[in-house]
């Protein structure tokens, strides 16, 4: 009697529990807000690579050209704050056809040019004093933060475009969201179509040549958005 009490007792609390559970209905979208911009600024990171036998030798060398390389620099007027040493490394590299070790140091210089228009005069002063290794360039904006506000702004607009959309042929309405995932990735630029600088190629003739491709660069940020539907 008293178990089938206990039995008739759950199987009531479950009737109660079910009628106050309610189904909300609600359409979850995704968005994506895309801008492209101009970039006003690169960042250059190259290297000053010395080899040689003996390792004190070699790391004298390769400081005096981080010496003349930091010069060419200053003589940009860059801010102090815009350029920096990366990494530095003496490594001995072992030939075993030789039977002895030889030694590799390098130092590696990160550098922010705020001023597009010098970009050619920078490389080739890096270049003649010392840096023989140019590891990436990347195109930037000074004003990305402003950008990515942009363009989350437009991937939620589209989000609740989507939205409306899907809920078009129904007797409802996108109501409030109830909750917003941001899905974008980490931005690494990239140039998406060329837009050409050109040099001349010595003091002596009036030819020039293209040396940089700006481009453009794509500002990307991804949500996913779930609504209530009235």
């Amino acid at each position: 009697m008293k178990k089938s009490l206990i039995i008739l007792a759950v199987l009531f609390m479950a009737v109660l529990n079910a009628q106050e559970t309610k189904l909300v209905p609600q359409i979850s979208v995704s968005g994506e807000g895309k801008i492209k911009v101009i970039p006003d600024q690169a960042l250059i990171t190259a290297t000053v690579e010395t080899k040689g036998i003996v390792a004190k030798d070699v790391k004298r060398i390769n400081d005096n050209q981080v010496e003349a390389v930091l010069k060419v620099i200053k003589k940009m007027n860059l801010s102090p704050a815009d350029y920096k040493t990366q990494r530095v490394a003496l490594n001995p590299q072992y030939d075993y056809e030789k039977k002895k070790h030889n030694y590799n140091a390098t130092q590696t210089i990160e550098i922010t040019l705020r001023d597009l228009s010098k970009y050619d005069e920078l490389m080739e002063g890096l270049v003649d004093n010392g840096i023989n290794k140019i590891d990436n360039v990347t195109f930037q904006s000074s004003k990305m933060a402003q950008y990515e506000s942009e363009a989350r702004k437009l991937a939620m607009k589209e989000a609740k475009l989507k939205a409306e959309d899907y809920v078009s042929v129904l007797v409802q309405k996108v109501g409030k969201a109830v909750s917003v995932t941001d899905n974008s990735q980490g931005y690494h630029p990239q140039p998406v179509y060329a837009r050409m600088k050109t040099m001349a190629m010595n003091d002596n003739e009036s030819t020039t040549r293209e040396t940089l491709a700006a481009g453009e660069i794509e500002i990307t940020a991804n949500v996913n958005v779930s609504f209530l539907l009235e």
